[in-house]
C-alpha cells in the first residue's frame, strides 16, 4: 500500500519561536472516523493549551504520542489511513518517520519578530508570507501580536501578514502620547507608512478593532477592508470588572481569574499565560500605559468611543465576527451595524481568534477575497 494513503498527525508549530508542545490528552480513540475541524487533541505549550483541530479527513488508525509526554514541532503523534492500509503498512511508516530539519528553523525562531522606527516609537511586528494582499493584525487591550498565534501563519498562506504590538505593549514603545483612540489610529497609521504599505486588510481584534475602524474613518485610502473581532467601539457595554482587574493584578492569585474572562473554556488560562502577563505588567511604563488606556478608552466602565455610524457611512466592506460567549464585550454590540457580514461562532468567548482559530481564518480570508 503506498504511503500517500497514510496522513500523520503532528505536533503543530503555533510561531516560529515554537519548538516543543506537550500532547496533554487525546480527544479522539483509535478507529474514529475524522473530519476536517474535528478537535482530535489537546496540546499545551509555553504560550497556551489549546485543542488541535484536524487538517485531514480519514481513520485515526493509531495513536504514537501519549498523553503526558513533550514533543518537538513535527513530531508523529498518530497516524490517519483508510481500512484498506494494513496494520503491517502503518507499522512500517511510523518506524520510518523522521521529524523533519527545518532549515529556518534556528535563524526563524531568532528572527521572528523585527522592530519598526516610526514616527510614535519603536515598534515590534512580525511578517509572514510572500504573497497575495497585505493583511495588518491589530491586538486588543493588554494584548499583543501573540494573540494572532493560531492565525498569522494560516492566513499567510494567502496573504502577507503583518502583526504588531500597540504603543504600550508587547516589545513597543512603552509611552503614549496620546492613549485616545485617535492616538493609536495614528500609530497604526505610522506602522503603515514604516512598513511601505499604502493600504492594506485591516482585522483587528477589541480594542484593536476599534483602532483599525478609527484608521478606516478617518483614512479610508489607506483600508481594503475591516474584519472586526469582539469590537470595542460597537456600543457602550464593557466588563469594567475585567478592564480594572487586569490593570489592577498585582499576583498571579489576582490575574488568573480575571483572565477567566477571555475564554469560554477557562482551562485555556494555563501557568505560563498568566505569569507572562505578569512579567509584561512589571515592565516600566507599562502600568501607567495601561491606565490612561482605560481611563480615556472605557472611563466609568462604558465605552467612549461609539463609530458603528462612521464605519456603516464608510462604505467599507466589513466582516465582524464575534464569540457567542463573549465575556468582555457583548456580541449583541454586532448588530449596530446595519452595511457588515456578521459572523457569531459559538462555544467561544472574547478570544475567538484563538478558540475558534480555523473558522475565524477562514472566514478572513474569504472576506479579503
Amino acid at each position: 500500500m503506498s504511503e500517500a494513503n497514510i496522513t500523520p498527525v503532528l505536533m503543530p508549530k503555533w510561531g516560529l519561536s515554537m519548538s516543543e508542545g506537550v500532547l496533554v490528552d487525546w480527544l479522539v480513540d483509535e478507529g474514529a472516523e475524522i473530519n476536517v475541524g474535528d478537535e482530535i487533541m489537546e496540546v499545551e505549550t509555553d504560550k497556551i493549551a489549546s485543542a488541535v483541530e484536524a487538517a485531514d479527513p480519514g481513520v485515526l488508525r493509531r495513536r504514537v504520542g501519549d498523553a503526558g509526554e513533550t514533543y518537538p514541532v513535527r513530531a508523529l503523534l498518530g497516524v490517519l489511513a483508510p481500512p484498506e492500509v494494513s496494520d503491517d503498512d502503518i507499522d512500517a511508516y511510523i518506524a520510518a518517520y523522521e521529524v523533519p530539519v527545518d532549515e529556518d528553523d534556528d535563524e526563524g525562531a531568532a528572527a521572528a519578530y523585527e522592530f519598526a522606527e516610526t514616527a510614535v516609537g519603536r515598534l515590534r511586528y512580525a511578517s509572514r508570507g510572500d504573497d497575495g494582499p497585505a493583511l495588518v493584525l491589530i491586538h486588543g487591550f493588554g494584548g499583543d501580536l501573540d494573540n494572532w498565534l493560531f492565525n498569522i501563519d494560516a492566513l499567510a498562506e494567502r496573504a502577507r501578514v503583518y502583526a504588531f504590538d500597540l504603543p504600550g505593549h508587547g516589545q513597543s514603545v512603552k509611552a503614549i502620547e496620546d492613549p485616545g483612540l485617535a492616538g493609536l489610529a495614528s500609530a497604526l497609521q505610522a506602522f503603515l507608512d514604516t512598513v511601505e504599505l499604502d493600504s492594506a486588510h485591516l482585522v483587528g481584534h477589541s480594542m484593536g478593532a476599534a483602532v483599525a475602524a478609527r484608521l478606516a474613518c478617518d483614512a479610508p485610502e489607506r483600508v481594503q477592508s475591516l474584519t472586526l473581532i469582539a469590537a470595542a467601539g460597537l456600543g457602550p457595554e464593557i466588563n469594567a470588572d475585567y478592564i480594572d482587574g487586569f490593570v489592577g493584578a498585582e499576583s498571579r492569585r489576582e490575574l488568573k481569574p480575571v483572565l477567566f474572562n477571555l475564554f469560554a473554556d477557562s482551562e485555556l488560562v494555563n501557568r505560563s499565560m498568566v505569569d507572562d502577563l505578569l512579567k509584561y505588567k512589571r515592565i516600566d511604563g507599562v502600568q501607567e500605559a495601561l491606565s490612561s488606556l482605560a481611563a480615556e478608552l472605557f472611563p466609568g466602565g462604558t465605552q467612549s468611543a461609539q463609530l458603528a455610524a462612521d464605519i456603516d457611512a464608510s462604505g467599507l466592506n466589513t466582516l465582524v465576527i464575534w464569540g457567542s460567549g463573549d465575556a468582555v464585550i457583548p456580541a449583541a454590540h454586532a448588530q449596530a451595524l446595519g452595511n457588515a457580514a456578521i459572523e457569531i461562532i459559538d462555544g467561544a468567548g472574547h478570544m475567538v481568534q484563538m478558540e475558534k482559530a480555523s473558522a475565524v481564518n477562514a472566514l478572513i480570508l474569504e472576506h479579503i477575497g
